[in-house]
């Protein structure tokens, strides 16, 4: 059941982000809630989803995926220059910050105690 909980709220967690940083640019401050839910999705994934084998390849994922997103986001002077769709990247890529960088550092100190448990 726990890993159910832990899949639907990746997949909720990367539509609300996607969702979320295609509307940030139109909605302003009314999206704080989604900001919020983004954050706690993240936390509930790295809580419940992320165990075992998979941690060390989930951490590599998302350390690329940080990564990239934090650079995208940082480029704000280059995408204000992209009329059309930046301010939606921008807004995507901050969303998915949001929502990985939570889980990751969930999953990041799961692994570190795992580890000075001597488990490992």
């Amino acid at each position: 059941m726990e890993k159910q909980i832990g899949n639907y709220s990746f997949i909720i967690g990367v539509i609300i982000a996607v969702v979320l940083g295609l509307a940030a640019p139109k909605l302003g401050t009314a999206t704080a809630w989604l900001w919020s839910l983004l954050i706690v999705l993240g936390l509930v994934v790295g809580f419940l989803n992320i165990s075992g084998k998979e941690t060390k390849e989930f951490l590599w994922v998302t350390i690329a995926l940080v990564v990239v997103a934090f650079a995208g986001s940082a480029q704000i002077s280059s995408w204000s220059n992209v009329e059309l769709i930046g301010p939606y990247l921008k807004g995507i890529f901050d969303s998915i910050l949001a929502f990985v960088v939570p889980a990751s550092v969930v999953v990041a100190l799961k692994e570190v105690w795992e580890l000075a448990k001597g488990n490992h």
